[in-house]
């Protein structure tokens, strides 16, 4: 959602020639509706990996989908589409072959999803080299980086400190785990919060489900005034990211834009059970000398040891934030929607 999102801002076109499709009960609906953008779902499902009794209702409202995506092309019109992965992709991909696409590839390794729509698009952009292996046949790849979101990195970091309650005297360790929170890393924080605490301040977002065990968490703590528990980020993202000198998050793939435009040294901890891509996101930024890597299943025993010896070790930490800022794209955004507008110049014609 928030590469395509990324890109819809940059272009700054308005409401009425734009279309947001995405699925029948998605979580983006509520927030692109929110931000007064026209939107409209289709039915989607996975095929793979569903059992038996699952995969004839799958394919049925696969078909369901691809039919009303007929429907709403047929009444919107585009001129192009942005594909960003994700089942809900392969119904309109299907429907839209025809019609000019792009299709942007998050993470490091594809999903099956984009792999199914890739053979559809006229463009296909990565946001890294290395994702070119997993398309050696398709002919027009181009390497973007990972559209971040306009002014995200706008604070400055005093300003930001004061946004949370922060001060200058020890330095800010930043803990996430996506919309949701990841109770895994919450747990390990939580326990190792009075050892973490002599020698950092915690930001920590725990997602909503969470909140209210680390604020009781909070309250037994000796010296509770340098934890900060939040239940969700969202417009005080690029805030969080500019008051933290460390992070500790999972490796979904917007920490392959969000990390290097900061600079930000992490501790990846990748989501064990979505197949290998935040691995191999992951493998990606510790490659390049960015981060490095606690397996989920090592958070207890793994986590304050790599912590610690990132915070003993600040010519490490220094060379970690220059690491990552080398893999920083922050025109990525305006990359996507150069070849959108490209794409869309060229179905209207040299006339137009």
């Amino acid at each position: 959602m928030y590469p395509a999102l990324a890109v819809l801002q940059t272009l700054g076109t308005d409401a009425n020639s734009v279309l947001w499709v995405g699925g029948e009960g998605g979580m983006e609906a509520e927030m692109i509706t929110r931000l007064s953008i026209p939107f409209t779902s289709i039915p989607a499902a996975g095929v793979h990996g569903v059992g038996l009794k699952t995969l004839p209702s799958n394919i049925a409202r696969l078909l369901r989908g691809v039919a009303a995506s007929r429907r709403i092309l047929a009444d919107f019109k585009p001129d192009a589409l942005l594909f960003t992965g994700g089942y809900v992709a392969v119904p309109m991909a299907v429907a839209a072959r025809k019609l000019p696409s792009l299709l942007y590839t998050p993470d490091i390794e594809p999903g099956l999803a984009i792999k199914a729509i890739a053979r559809f698009s006229n463009c296909i952009a990565l946001t890294a080299p290395e994702s070119k292996a997993f398309f050696r046949y398709h002919k027009h790849l181009e390497i973007t980086g990972y559209p971040t979101r306009p002014g995200l990195n706008n604070w400055k970091k005093a300003d930001a400190l004061k946004h949370f309650g922060l001060n200058e005297s020890k330095p800010v360790l930043f803990i996430f785990g996506g919309s949701k929170g990841a109770q895994s890393i919450n747990e390990a924080v939580f326990d190792l919060l009075p050892q973490l605490l002599d020698r950092v301040q915690i930001l920590h977002v725990t997602g909503q489900a969470h909140i209210e065990k680390a604020e009781a968490v909070k309250d037994g703590l000796p010296n509770s005034s340098g934890y900060h528990p939040l239940p969700y980020l969202h417009e005080d993202m690029g805030a969080a990211f500019t008051a933290a000198d460390l992070t500790v998050c999972r490796a979904g793939a917007s920490t392959l834009g969000e990390l290097p435009l900061f600079g930000l040294p992490a501790i990846l901890v990748p989501y064990p059970y979505a197949w290998r891509y935040q691995k191999t996101n992951a493998d990606y930024l510790v490659r390049n000398s960015g981060a490095l890597m606690v397996k989920n299943e090592d958070l207890k025993a793994g986590l304050l040891p790599a912590v610690l010896s990132l915070l003993d070790s600040p010519e490490k930490m220094q060379s970690m934030r220059e690491n990552m800022r080398r893999l920083a794209t922050p025109d990525a955004a305006e990359k996507l929607a150069d070849i959108l507008r490209n794409l869309a110049n060229k179905k209207k014609g040299p006339n137009s």
